[in-house]
């Protein structure tokens, strides 16, 4: 059996399939993996970056300065890209409802927060313009919540009410969490079950969710790496680093 993290690597790769020639932009050590995983096998025309500001040529390991370079991406690229839709990140969330309105900015009242965290940020920009997906370390009901406290980044239902210019725009692709992965793939748009890790049950993940869930027929069990996958995993995380951000429920 393979191990979760590496089960979750590669479902978050699985979100950069199909994209082709785009910025596939992974925020935290196991997206950022993932990403890299997906270049380096099934999606090679993917630009992934060094996480500060160039675009990479080589299957950088995480933590490595051994790079080799194949284009310029400063800061005021990034939204360039951005805006003209041009990228597919994968970013974190403290809470999220069943559209997909995804929160990072605080817990609590917004005048009196019981946790101030980092603030939209580019959560608005991210899910608006361009294909987002999440990676949610922990599955619990803290975070899947009935109703997010503050609105960082657009689900369907908000995103309808902007306007129909958005279905061509705003496209929330995958979530990935440490007992499950999840998309929005249903005629209202409600977040459902596309696959469970090794070990976990549909009711298992229901049980760790504040909401109700859609389930398809038989949920099937999300596949771990292929032999050749497993050895790319192990050349980009040499360290390890990846079961450090994700333990089983």
């Amino acid at each position: 059996m393979s191990e979760l993290s590496d089960v979750v690597v590669v479902a978050c790769a699985e979100a950069w399939r199909g994209d082709g020639e785009i910025f596939g932009s992974g925020m935290g050590t196991i997206p950022m993996l993932g990403a890299r995983l997906a270049r380096a096998t099934f999606e090679p025309d993917l630009l992934v970056s060094d996480g500060e500001a160039f675009f990479l040529a080589n299957d950088l390991p995480i933590g490595s300065n051994d790079k080799v370079i194949e284009g310029w991406t400063p800061f005021r690229s990034v939204f360039d890209t951005l805006w003209g839709g041009r990228r597919h990140v994968m970013m974190g969330a403290s809470q999220m409802d069943r559209y997909g309105n995804s929160n990072i900015a605080n817990i609590g009242p917004w005048k009196q927060p019981k946790s101030q965290l980092l603030g939209v940020r580019g959560g608005p920009g991210n899910t608006i313009n361009h294909a987002t997906s999440f990676f949610i370390p922990r599955h619990t009901s803290k975070v899947f919540v009935e109703q997010v406290d503050v609105v960082s980044g657009l689900g369907y239902d908000r995103a309808a009410k902007v306007g129909a210019w958005t279905s061509k725009t705003h496209d929330l692709r995958r979530v990935v969490t440490n007992m499950a992965v999840l998309d929005f793939n249903t005629a209202d748009h409600r977040m459902r079950i596309v696959s469970t890790h090794p070990g976990v049950t549909s009711a298992d993940v229901q049980a760790a969710t504040g909401f109700e869930l859609v389930v398809e027929g038989d949920v099937p069990e999300s596949r771990g790496p292929s032999d050749d996958e497993r050895e790319v995993i192990e050349r980009l995380d040499p360290r390890g680093l990846r079961g450090r951000e994700v333990q089983p429920a």
